[in-house]
């Protein structure tokens, strides 16, 4: 039977972490142990955000489904996480719809558009993490995992443990942090599969 877990990473085309996203990808395919690993890129690249006026609010609901459909997240921690700021710019959490705008996903070059949301309403104890929020879509997953008390796996794309990588709002989760990669026997720089598997219920 197939696992669906989903991935949360920094998708920077110079400074993010994919090389370990393209590892666990590989492993899905393992004979073994079947799982369907779902990536941000793959979701925000998906039919959602091929509407023309696609919304980080829009990316933000799907983020959730994908979330609810999977046994458990792996967040990958790299240096520069804490600082990812995309999907926080959001201004209607705290004001009406008349005096908000944001940018459409991906069309930067075509400026604002007054925001399409027409009500909001407070979340509650046992919803889902409002797609209304000035979150950053990396804090978004990470607090829509908590909600829906998910596994929660957390990997440094390092060597070694960085607990000073991580975002504060993963604050209390350091020590269940692990780095993702190790040396084999050769002293290459492998994925650590034991680990995931382990945390995966496979080992």
């Amino acid at each position: 039977m197939s696992k669906q877990v989903y991935i949360s990473a920094d998708y920077a085309e110079d400074s993010g972490d994919r090389d370990v996203v393209e590892v666990l990808s590989r492993w899905g395919s393992d004979y073994q142990h079947k799982v369907d690993f779902i990536d941000m890129a793959q979701v925000a690249s998906g039919s959602v955000s091929k509407d023309a006026d696609c919304r980080p609010c829009d990316l933000k609901l799907e983020f959730n489904r994908q979330i609810n459909a999977s046994s458990a997240v792996i967040f990958v921690v790299g240096d520069k996480t804490g600082s990812r700021t995309a999907g926080s710019n959001c201004s209607r959490v705290h004001n009406d719809q008349a005096v908000c705008s944001c940018t459409p996903y991906k069309q930067n070059a075509n400026g604002t558009k007054t925001c399409k949301v027409y009500s909001t309403s407070p979340v509650g104890e046992n919803d889902d993490a409002g797609e209304i929020n000035a979150y950053s879509y990396l804090r978004h997953e990470f607090e829509q995992a908590k909600k829906r008390n998910k596994k929660i796996i957390i990997v440094y794309n390092s060597l070694t443990k960085q607990p000073h990588w991580l975002p504060s709002y993963m604050q209390g989760y350091e020590s269940i942090a692990e780095p993702f990669w190790t040396k084999d026997y050769w002293g290459n720089k492998v994925g650590n599969y034991y680990f995931i598997k382990k945390e995966l219920g496979y080992a």
